[in-house]
């Protein structure tokens, strides 16, 4: 072997281990997110914060639909006694913020409206928790019980952790995100958003 082809051949492994330890980084992150979504945290709380999905006029789409549900559930299980609905208006002409639309199901659902908080401010899931802390400081709560899909309910806690809020994840039983497709595609994007996170705390932390 020349002394020329040596250099090329060792950058070509070094390039190929990096990407191998790329992968796997990769899918410990994915593997993170199925684990914490797949835990079932839930016990006695303030309030079990539920958060927004899309809604169309009064009606919630399957995937909100299901969080409140689950939202109710927990409630009716006893272990929180108030429920914290969040997300605003979809759209420029939507009637209703996802939190009242939220608010209205659980009220057919023979939940008293003294039990309900809603705030229909937010569009994200970070500002679904930073109204849910404003919330949560205006009454006094202290614990809280986070609802979301499973996929999702890493990065709701990572938010809630960057909060300040004393939070534990409750996903709902099963997702409305059920082909191969959507799965993937959900759990891609939540792979971008650890990262982004992750270089969002770095850069805090600079700027500190």
């Amino acid at each position: 072997m020349s002394r020329r082809r040596r250099p090329v051949l060792g950058v070509l492994r070094l390039c190929l281990r990096l990407l191998l330890l790329a992968v796997v980084w990769l899918l410990g992150v994915a593997a993170w997110i199925v684990h914490v979504g797949n835990r079932d945290e839930a016990g006695p709380a303030d309030a079990i914060v539920v958060l927004g999905a899309a809604a169309y006029d009064a009606v919630p789409s399957p995937v909100f639909e299901a969080r409140i549900e689950h939202g109710l559930d927990l409630y009716r299980a006893g272990h929180a006694p108030t429920l914290i609905f969040t997300g605003g208006y979809g759209g420029a002409k939507a009637r209703f913020s996802e939190a009242q639309v939220a608010r209205r199901y659980a009220l057919r659902h023979e939940v008293p409206d003294s039990a309900i908080l809603i705030e229909s401010r937010s569009r994200t899931t970070l500002e679904n928790l930073i109204e849910t802390r404003r919330l949560m400081q205006a009454h006094d709560l202290h614990r809280v019980i986070i609802v979301s899909d499973p996929l999702h309910m890493a990065r709701a806690l990572r938010a809630a952790r960057r909060l300040g809020i004393d939070a534990v994840g409750s996903p709902t039983p099963s997702t409305r995100f059920r082909t191969f497709r959507t799965q993937r595609e959900f759990l891609l994007r939540e792979v971008y958003f650890f990262h982004r996170d992750l270089l969002d705390a770095a850069h805090g932390a600079l700027a500190r």
